[in-house]
């Protein structure tokens, strides 16, 4: 079966070290085309791609199949928009869009069209997320209380790009919120509401560097926090259940490797260096977990069978939806400061 022609929107950070080497080792994609103004790069990275100056151009060849949005968050619906409407299968890159409204729209859209339309929350196939579904389901922990999730990072210096500007779409809650809403999403479901605490911290800064946001649920908490000012940024999960408790330090090894080597796969990929522990909540005893390795190129490879039916869609628009739908919740309680309803 020839591989379906893939035409990748934007060539930054989320478009070079993620998508393009995932597209590249998925079996049934083939990376066709991309549409960036750095074709020097892509030419060096991939020179069998072909550069577009823009997305009209790649929508023209007949070859493209399916179009990767990875430009600024503030240009996800409008591209992914024009692309449905030219009869291609999307995949958006996280966050879906800036507005539940846009994402509705969007998925509506594909819905009459009868395309598939995706959205790139690459992190449910991190491994420590994959070892601790596997322990939820297992009952090792027993009843969950508090679920506590963090992407915490140490960046005091704002840096001149458009992630940390005052711009629509910018700043880590709409970078790294999807990825600790949907991680949550997947776990626990719909929370009944959502208290955030968004604020800039650094000096100089013009997009919000901290949030911290508390999911209510039915007998437990689920604490989500990411910030750009944290020395110490160690921790990544901490989930207490009246059984045991999981304690995660690190982050997953994906994108390091991606970053690294600029291709997918090897004999370490996704092979956490650093697993989890388990502490017993009746001894006290500490114990290593045997955790999963990690894999985004599972996402790919099931957008290839999804394209062509014979897999569903690894990250459907009701899923992302449901994500946009907590993410607009945090702005409106920030805003508030108050708990906003879902």
């Amino acid at each position: 079966m020839t591989p379906a022609g893939v035409a990748l929107v934007g060539y930054g950070y989320a478009g070079k070290t993620f998508h393009a080497p995932l597209i590249a080792a998925a079996q049934g994609l083939r990376l066709h085309t991309v549409v960036s103004r750095q074709g020097d790069a892509v030419k060096t990275d991939w020179p069998e791609a072909k550069i577009a100056a823009d997305l009209d151009v790649a929508l023209a060849d007949p070859d493209i199949e399916l179009v990767v949005i990875a430009a600024p968050n503030a240009l996800h619906a409008p591209l992914a928009r024009q692309a449905l409407e030219a009869g291609r299968a999307v995949v958006v890159d996280k966050p879906f869009t800036l507005t539940v409204a846009e994402a509705r729209d969007l998925a509506a859209l594909a819905e009459a069209r009868g395309l598939l339309l995706s959205v790139f929350h690459n992190r449910r196939w991190d491994a420590d997320f994959l070892t601790l579904q596997a322990l939820i389901a297992d009952g090792r922990l027993g009843r969950i209380v508090r679920f506590e999730s963090h992407f915490d990072r140490f960046r005091p210096q704002v840096r001149d790009r458009w992630r940390e500007a005052d711009v629509p779409g910018a700043g880590i809650w709409y970078d790294l919120g999807p990825h600790l809403i949907d991680q949550a999403l997947v776990l626990f479901g719909r929370p009944l509401g959502v208290t955030a605490d968004l604020a800039i911290l650094r000096e100089g800064g013009q997009a919000t560097d901290y949030a911290h946001a508390v999911l209510r649920y039915d007998g437990f908490r689920v604490i989500l926090h990411a910030d750009m000012t944290s020395p110490a940024a160690d921790l990544r999960f901490s989930v207490q259940g009246d059984r045991a408790a999981w304690i995660k330090s690190g982050l997953d090894i994906q994108e390091d490797q991606l970053k690294t080597h600029g291709r997918a796969g090897g004999d370490s990929w996704g092979r956490d260096p650093r697993p989890g522990m388990l502490v017993d909540g009746v001894t006290g005893a500490h114990v290593p977990t045997d955790d999963a390795s990690g894999d985004y190129r599972r996402y790919y490879d099931q957008v290839a069978l999804a394209i062509s039916g014979r897999a569903p869609n690894p990250v459907p628009p009701e899923q992302a939806i449901a994500v946009m739908e907590v993410l607009e919740a945090g702005l409106l309680s920030a805003a508030r400061r108050a708990e906003q309803p879902l």
